[in-house]
């Protein structure tokens, strides 16, 4: 093994690259190869890894597994995959000249990336969570009154979402955070991988449509609802040609409980910073976007955005 180097990006799990018998892997892992015990409701990296490997097996562009390490390995939980090459960094993707010719086709490339994603058996999905539009408002409602802040705004959009729960959906598998920052391009051919599956879980398919379209994973560019690149129009019927079926309100329901969600994380985050659990300056940062995420609920709740 050589070349070995600590990867960036990634908030939650640590990555690094490295050179073995002529090729390049990338092994991933909790930090410290420590594995969370408690107050996570991520996959353990085994179920991540197996959920990854029958993704790969069924099509989907994601990295191929090549070992789930063991106790034997000395790295802690994690597994190893094959290194993709590619950017993930939202500025440069949306903004740099070398993508001016992918951007337009991220959108379709991304509804049918999500419905072959959709259409594949949640049966086999083994060790996968379950989660619906009641329980993921029931649990960050929960959060926000644990962490005792006052925020009208974040109550009147838990009021609208409660009386406006979308019908039950298909369950399917769900990547959980499918958003600019978790796909990998290439200006040569777009989307080329879906990162990052640790919130994966058996649940509404209309959640992965609403999530990248939550303003914050705009990144400034909201004249490009999806992800700030696309319109919304050209990434349903995308999913639609290829298989999937839209449900507007449901998407619109997960759209603004998605910023729902991010507000209350950034909440959290300001809660870690203040109570010395976490100093760094990236928690302190991400605390003060509650604020944003205020008047997009706001505006999305007066059909504004």
């Amino acid at each position: 093994m050589s070349e070995c180097a600590r990867l960036s990006g990634g908030a939650s799990q640590e990555s690094y690259r490295f050179a073995c018998a002529g090729e390049i892997f990338v092994l991933r892992r909790p930090p410290g190869g420590v594995a969370k015990t408690t107050g996570s409701n991520t996959l353990s990296m085994t179920d991540e890894a197996h959920t990854l490997a029958r993704v790969y097996a069924a099509g989907v562009a994601v990295p191929q597994v090549v070992h789930i390490c063991a106790s034997e390995d000395a790295l802690g939980p994690g597994y190893i995959m094959r290194f993709i090459e590619g950017q993930t960094i939202a500025r440069k993707i949306l903004r740099d000249g070398e993508f001016a010719d992918t951007r337009p086709q991220l959108a379709t490339q991304c509804g049918t990336m999500l419905a072959r994603l959709h259409g594949l058996e949640s049966d086999q999905m083994k060790g996968l969570p379950s989660s619906d539009a009641e329980g993921e408002l029931a649990k960050y409602t929960e959060i926000l009154r644990a962490h005792g802040h006052p925020h009208p705004v974040f109550e009147l959009a838990i009021r609208w979402l409660a009386d406006n729960v979308p019908l039950s959906q298909a369950r399917c598998l769900v990547h959980g955070d499918f958003r600019m920052g978790n796909l990998m391009v290439t200006p040569e051919s777009g989307v080329v991988a879906i990162l990052d599956w640790e919130l994966a879980h058996i649940g509404d398919p209309m959640e992965d449509l609403g999530w990248p379209c939550v303003p914050s994973w705009r990144f400034g560019q909201h004249q490009n609802p999806v992800g700030g690149f696309g319109q919304r129009e050209e990434f349903y019927a995308a999913y639609e040609a290829a298989g999937g079926k839209i449900d507007r309100a449901a998407v619109r329901f997960w759209e603004i409980l998605g910023t729902l969600k991010w507000g209350i994380m950034c909440t959290m985050m300001a809660t870690a910073f203040l109570s010395g659990a976490d100093r760094t300056i990236e928690r302190a940062a991400i605390g003060r976007r509650a604020s944003e995420t205020e008047i997009d609920l706001l505006r999305m709740l007066e059909g504004l955005d």
